[in-house]
């Protein structure tokens, strides 16, 4: 999948492109059912909220094959590439749960000023691309973006250590009140196989999901070769080390698998 001309000038202005059905019901189907046996796990790599659902699994392309495929899969790695002008490697990866009824916030953050401080990744040539494994509504804790963030560079952050069972590099009530003045706010909602694709210096957040809809995303991380990590401080299964180009798979992947 190839970006119009047009697509790169709204992902320069906005920090961010959204792209409803890019993967069809079965697909989708197939990638929630993965989601479902991964949380199931107890590892280490699956982190859990206070009250014990699941909260995110790291490193999933590691131990189960359907995220495996989705990890090398072109509708998500041609355009990054396309963006970031070469190869690329994983830096992260995630299944976000966002569980019906306890399913809790991730605060205001960008995802750069983390790898920069936490992993020394050098310059924001990174960004997320993100696949929805349920549909995304209003109500049950979608992403929220304020467009035209990524333009400020790393923002000032706090390190929360305790808001929620995961810490994060989080902006202060102001900083967000004036970006939300300069570009406004927006929350991109869709059917399950729906994808976005962000800035890693766009900043977002979601608040919790009390409703009784289950909110399940699958996030890239993903990162020029040439702009690797240098710190090595966190595991390996968060911020990873192997920084070998990915060499995309063939389109159909993932219908290899539908039943």
């Amino acid at each position: 999948m190839q970006l119009s001309a047009q697509q790169i000038r709204e992902f320069e202005q906005s920090g961010y492109l959204f792209f409803p059905n890019a993967f069809n019901a079965a697909e989708a189907a197939v990638l929630k059912q993965a989601a479902l046996d991964v949380y199931q796990q107890q590892r280490e790599e699956v982190w859990r909220e206070k009250s014990g659902v699941a909260r995110t699994a790291f490193a999933a392309h590691t131990y189960n094959d359907a995220f495996r495929r989705l990890g090398a899969h072109p509708r998500l790695i041609d355009p990054v590439m396309q963006l970031l002008d070469g190869p690329v490697y994983m830096h992260q990866y995630k299944v976000n749960a966002k569980a019906a009824f306890d399913g809790d916030v991730w605060q205001w953050h960008q995802d750069y000023g983390t790898w920069a401080r936490d992993d020394l990744m050098p310059e924001p040539r990174a960004m997320n691309i993100a696949v929805f494994l349920d549909d995304v509504t209003a109500a049950n804790g979608p992403l929220i973006f304020l467009p035209g963030s990524h333009k400020h560079g790393v923002v000032e952050a706090g390190h929360d250590l305790e808001t929620t069972s995961y810490p994060l590099w989080t902006l202060d009530r102001e900083t967000v009140t004036r970006l939300y003045q300069e570009g406004g706010c927006v929350a991109p909602t869709g059917e399950a196989g729906s994808m976005l694709m962000f800035s890693s210096l766009l900043v977002h957040a979601s608040p919790p999901n009390i409703s009784p809809m289950d909110r399940t995303i699958v996030y890239l991380s993903l990162c020029h070769v040439d702009n690797h990590i240098r710190q090595f401080k966190r595991p390996e299964w968060v911020a990873h080390r192997d920084f070998t180009p990915i060499a995309p798979l063939e389109d159909d992947t993932l219908n290899e698998l539908v039943a």
